[in-house]
């Protein structure tokens, strides 16, 4: 077969490799309490779906996107934004266990909560409107539900918690998840600061 004609700027896109998010993550101690907190409801339900281990455990504050490669011009002008932020420590309180719609088998368990994630909420809009402004947020604004995913079911688990989960989170982050190989890279942190 003859080699065709590359043109530049019109060759057939890459398959996306990397996805960037801003996220809130647990300390440990609020880590620990999750995975006790996930073990209970799988042996309660009997569920055999592996937990999202400990350094994936994250609160997604904005997906910037998925890319071919590492986009550095992304990650200096997310940053950028990032680092401008201003805004104080959140309090994520979590006080149910919820499931969202998904493919069946899969479907995700998560924690959720109300009052408890208004900071969360407060911290989302304020990074949505710099990146937005920074051109970075494309696309209509959607509603924003905080969220932390515990693992992917094959039935639905909807409770209230006994006891809510929280911690102080005093930083956000960039994250570099290299897609189809679950792992999890900081790219980035700043402080939460009033």
């Amino acid at each position: 077969m003859a080699d065709q004609i590359s043109l530049d700027g019109f060759d057939a896109p890459s398959e996306p490799t990397d996805r960037l998010f801003f996220a809130l993550m647990p300390d440990k101690a609020a880590a620990d309490r999750v995975a006790s907190l996930t073990q209970r409801l799988r042996s309660d339900h009997g569920l055999s779906a592996r937990p999202i281990p400990a350094e994936r455990l994250h609160v997604t504050l904005h997906h910037l996107g998925d890319y071919a490669g590492l986009p550095a011009h992304i990650v200096a002008a997310a940053s950028e934004v990032a680092a401008g932020l201003v805004v104080p420590p959140v309090a994520p309180g979590f006080d149910r266990v919820a499931t969202f719609s998904g493919k069946p088998g899969h479907l995700p368990l998560v924690l959720r909560g109300e009052a408890g994630l208004a900071g969360v909420m407060a911290l989302q809009s304020a990074l949505d409107l710099g990146l937005r402004k920074a051109g970075l947020a494309k696309g209509a604004r959607t509603t924003y539900t905080p969220h932390l995913t515990l693992l992917y079911a094959d039935r639905r688990v909807d409770e209230p918690l006994a006891e809510p989960i929280t911690w102080s989170a005093q930083e956000f982050v960039l994250v570099r998840s290299l897609m189809g190989r679950a792992h999890y890279t900081v790219i980035g942190r700043w402080p939460l600061r009033a």
